[in-house]
């Protein structure tokens, strides 16, 4: 089928992200669960479609997408009728937020997960400059009473959306009432309902005693 969609994912990894953008788009996928094994994401005919080893990955109509924003941004693109980008002429907030999002906000969290704190004086050197900053900014984007891109929920609040009720969940993101204001209208949504649904009856299926 020309339209067919083919998900790679770990229920436990950023393989929600993608499986909540699926259940958005509303078409029908294979899903194929991998392990973290040799078997799995590390096996020969996986590392054919993700050199890195990872998921989450889909195949769509013969060609392979990875990352989670550029996922989110290509099934955007490639289901319009799902309505899950802005037109062309209006995706700079879009496109700004989606990007930040997977390249500063992601670069702090783990940096900062990891222990690692930017030098004083060496922000400059540093794509996010300091945790602080980024955790600022993200909540500048996320501080209106709809989304991202005002009253169309889009793509951007996917990703976005998925790092905040995410850190907030886990103690990455400070709490702060825009976040939690934020993370609470996406709780709502029909789509994160089922993609938790799914994923969580995933992990309690794997976590049974053998």
């Amino acid at each position: 089928m020309p339209n067919a969609i083919t998900f790679y994912t770990n229920p436990m990894s950023r393989g929600q992200i993608v499986r909540w953008m699926l259940e958005e788009v509303g078409q029908p996928y294979e899903m194929v669960v991998l392990d973290y094994g040799e078997n799995g994401m590390k096996s020969a005919n996986y590392l054919a479609i993700n050199p890195m080893g990872k998921v989450p990955a889909i195949v769509h109509a013969g060609k392979v997408v990875t990352e989670c924003a550029a996922i989110c941004a290509y099934l955007a693109d490639a289901f319009p009728a799902a309505g899950l980008a802005p037109s062309t002429g209006n995706r700079a907030d879009y496109y700004r937020w989606l990007f930040f999002a997977a390249g500063p906000v992601e670069a702090a969290i783990t940096n900062k997960a990891l222990g690692f704190v930017v030098p004083e004086g060496r922000e400059r050197m540093a794509g996010y400059g300091t945790f602080d900053h980024a955790i600022d900014a993200l909540e500048s984007a996320v501080s209106g009473p709809a989304w991202i891109c005002g009253d169309q929920f889009t793509a951007a609040d996917v990703y976005v959306g998925a790092q905040v009720d995410w850190g907030l969940s886990f103690g990455t993101i400070p709490s702060r009432p825009a976040f939690e204001a934020y993370a609470a209208r996406l709780r709502e949504r029909p789509a994160y309902k089922r993609q938790k649904e799914l994923d969580n009856a995933l992990i309690a299926e794997m976590q049974k005693p053998a």
